[in-house]
């Protein structure tokens, strides 16, 4: 069974070939060729015969439908050639969540895809005693008070990483370390949004969705469907080309201002629940992303809710 992380690569590298192919009969594209375009055809070709399929029909059907929102990918007037790349995974950590650019450096027009095969998570962050995520996130720092709370507890998983202990082997991790944590992980982010007013929610779905507008790519393979979902936030997406309009429209977003709820989930005890305005709705689960034990946690990020504003169109491609 191929690893998420290689059949994702995989994905992003049969979407930019679909989009070269689907582009390259009428006018220059050319295709930058770096170390992350190389991994992901590896990643591609070392795949099953059955999973390729599935692939190549996905992003034949996220093609189609971008090709409606983006006219300046087909007309290119004399801003040839149209680039196309794939970024490596150290711009995610630097607020850039775009897997593939297309641009045409004469006019500075670009746009960017994330690609998600079978999974829909956004961002995957964590907490640890030396993280400050309100600064990281939000460029507000956290109070003295959340790291009072949270140190005894990393502290404590500390002590167990030097036993070299496994997670499978601490009891009642949940109890003992998740939910306190997230705790006061909530109550942070309610003193943040309450000392500073509508600016919290908004800075964090922009940290969540990154710096620069997108289009995300999601495959469901066992429906045969691809999501395509326009993040449009800067209204730097789906411009016409000249006089050449989108065929589709995708509107601009807005960006919550509140938070109505923050608290965990029914039932659960590692996942919390962040509802704002305007339709957004994040889940956060919280989880040890090794079998061995360490003194930080990471995030599990989704968006539950998002705004009726968003662009989303489901293109089915097999039966």
């Amino acid at each position: 069974m191929p690893k998420q992380k290689d059949t994702g690569k995989a994905f992003e590298y049969v979407t930019l070939i679909t989009l070269y192919n689907s582009l390259q009969e009428d006018q220059q594209v050319e295709i930058i060729k770096t170390p992350a375009f190389n991994n992901a055809e590896s990643s591609y070709n070392s795949s099953e015969e059955s999973l390729k399929t599935n692939m190549d029909l996905a992003a034949k059907a996220a093609i189609k439908v971008l090709l409606k929102m983006e006219p300046n990918l087909e007309n290119s007037k004399d801003n040839s050639p149209l680039f196309l790349s794939l970024q490596e995974d150290s711009t995610g950590q630097k607020g850039d969540v775009r897997d593939i650019l297309t641009v045409r450096k004469q006019n500075g027009w670009e746009i960017g895809i994330s690609c998600k095969h079978n999974h829909t998570a956004v961002k995957h962050n964590r907490l640890s005693s030396n993280i400050d995520f309100g600064n990281k996130w939000f460029k507000i720092p956290v109070s003295q008070k959340y790291f009072d709370e949270i140190n005894p507890l990393f502290n404590e998983l500390k002590e167990m990483k030097e036993k070299k202990l496994l997670w499978r082997d601490v009891e009642n991790k949940e109890e003992r370390f998740y939910m306190p944590l997230l705790k006061s992980f909530m109550d942070e982010l309610n003193r943040l949004d309450s000392q500073n007013s509508e600016v919290v929610p908004d800075r964090l779905l922009k940290y969540l969705l990154g710096k620069y507008d997108f289009y995300k790519i999601i495959t469901n393979d066992s429906q045969h469907t691809t999501k395509i979902q326009a993040f449009n936030i800067n209204n730097t997406l789906n411009c016409s080309a000249g006089n050449i309009r989108p065929k589709d429209r995708a509107p601009r977003l807005t960006m919550p201002k509140r938070f109505h709820s923050i608290d965990f989930k029914a039932n659960s005890t590692n996942t919390i629940i962040i509802v704002c305005d305007g339709g957004w709705t994040i889940s956060m689960r919280i989880h040890s992303a090794k079998s061995e034990v360490e003194p930080s946690l990471k995030f599990d990020v989704r968006l539950e809710g998002i705004s009726s504003k968003l662009y989303s169109h489901v293109e089915h491609w097999g039966c």
